[in-house]
Formats: C-alpha cells, sequence, structure tokens
C-alpha cells in the first residue's frame, strides 16, 4: 500500500509502499534494514537485498486461526462486497485482482474505495524486484500523496497466504496501512508472521511478469527510486530519473 528508522527501533516499533499528520516522521531512504525483504509503505521502507535465488515454491505453512476482526467500515472508505474484481489497466495489459472482503475487510474496504475514488490514474509500479514482490500505490501527484497518507485503515489479520498471486498492502508497522499495496511474484510465506494480510488474488500473472524490474532495489541499496523521493517530487522524479517504469494507467470494477 520516506516507502525507517535504525533496525532494531523499527523493529519494537513494529513492521516493514511512521508518519504524523501528512508527512513522515522518518526518511525511508535512510533505514537500515534487517535480513530479508519486506514491503514497505512510504512510511517506514524496509530496504533490504535480494536473496541470492527466487525461493522455491513450497506448501505454506499452516497458521492458526486468526482473531476476528471488526468489520466496521473506516470513515471514509466504502464496503466492499464480499467479492469483487478490480482491473488495472497497466503498460503491460490488464491486470485482474479477485477480491475477498473475509480475508481481509479494511484491506479490501480500502482498494475498493481507492478503485471507486478514481485513484489508479499514472500510478507507477516503482518497485518491482524480480524472485520477490512488485510495489505500488503512491500517487504521482504529490499533494494527493499528502492527503492519501492520512487515511490509513487498521491493521487486518493474516488468514491467507503470502503466495504468488496474492495482493497485499505494504505497511510500516501496526495501523500504517494507506494505499502501498504489491504482488507476490513467488511464494513469500515468511511474510505471514510479520502481519502481511492478503485480500485479494491476480487471475493471470502474464502481465506483472513483464512489468519492469530493472532498476531492483530502491536508493540507497539499490539502483531504483527512493521512496522518500516519488512521494515529495511524484511522477516528475520517475520519469525523469527512471522512464522504463510501468503505470497502472486507470482501475475499475468490472465484477460484480
Amino acid at each position: 500500500m520516506r516507502t525507517l528508522i535504525p533496525f532494531p527501533l523499527f523493529v519494537l516499533l513494529a513492521l516493514l509502499g511512521c508518519q504524523q499528520g501528512p508527512e513522515p516522521i522518518t526518511d525511508l531512504d535512510q533505514l537500515e534494514a534487517p535480513r530479508g525483504q519486506r514491503p514497505a509503505n512510504e512510511e517506514g521502507v524496509a530496504h533490504a537485498q535480494p536473496p541470492s535465488r527466487p525461493p522455491a515454491a513450497r506448501r505454506a505453512p499452516t497458521r492458526p486461526t486468526p482473531a476476528p476482526v471488526a468489520q466496521d467500515v473506516v470513515p471514509g472508505d466504502q464496503r466492499a462486497p464480499a467479492t469483487f474484481v478490480a482491473r488495472l489497466v497497466t503498460t503491460k495489459g490488464n491486470v485482474d485482482i479477485e477480491v475477498h472482503r473475509d480475508w481481509a475487510p479494511h484491506g479490501a474496504d480500502r482498494f475498493y474505495t481507492m478503485v471507486r475514488e478514481g485513484f489508479f490514474s499514472d500510478i507507477a509500479m516503482f518497485r518491482v524486484i524480480a524472485g520477490f514482490m512488485a510495489q505500488g500505490g503512491i500517487p504521482g501527484d504529490p499533494a494527493a500523496a499528502r492527503r492519501w497518507a492520512s487515511r490509513r485503515i487498521p491493521d487486518d489479520p493474516v488468514t491467507q497466504h503470502n503466495t504468488r498471486g496474492m495482493v497485499t498492502f505494504a505497511m510500516a508497522g501496526p495501523g500504517s496501512r494507506t494505499t502501498q499495496f504489491f504482488v507476490n511474484l513467488v511464494d513469500n510465506a515468511r511474510l505471514d508472521s510479520m502481519g502481511f494480510a492478503p485480500f485479494g488474488r491476480v487471475r493471470d500473472m502474464g502481465p506483472v511478469d513483464r512489468l519492469y524490474s530493472g532498476y531492483g532495489e530502491g536508493a540507497p541499496n539499490g539502483r531504483g527510486p527512493a521512496q522518500g523521493r516519488v512521494v515529495a517530487q511524484g511522477n516528475a522524479y520517475l520519469r525523469e530519473s527512471f522512464p522504463e517504469l510501468d503505470y497502472i494507467r486507470s482501475a475499475s470494477i468490472v465484477e460484480p
């Protein structure tokens, strides 16, 4: 869904797309990441080196039954249908995401609201790491990024595994999810225990697999975009410095 404090403190604050008002407390680019990658939002980016090779597909470990989550809709969001399909029109083709509200109610409501409110207009997939995940969700307009940054949603329990094709909001600690999300390119079940709650699944991964991944990890650990600058400068920064990135042009609800 600035996408850290030194790692030991960051862990105490919680997890891996903190912010006070519209402006992030920390500069994501300055945080030291723990071993292993985490998809993070603009409020606390977790930069880490990619695994040496994509993890082998495996059966995800069994998780205990999570505690029920409040079904109330966050003020400002719209209540999503029990299931729906959102179509993202990207520069690599249409990506249909099948969303299940019972998987992660707050995440489903937020994604539904983003689509209905026209959020997905020229949204960059700014962090695509082969063998890991594809992340996007920062508005191209810095003013819009500031507005959405204050619209946080509560955490959802993890009821599904972060396997290939699952769609999940990024976060920077408890209650920090806003708009940054990622698609798992491989089995990333290790993210389950970190609190990343999938809310949907991509029906056809072909277009997602074709998203440009040449820039890799973001600065300072890689040559990709610095999330703090994406939030502050928007698409002007991305188009000038990272012209090969792919974008979500628009989105709509196609089912029901």
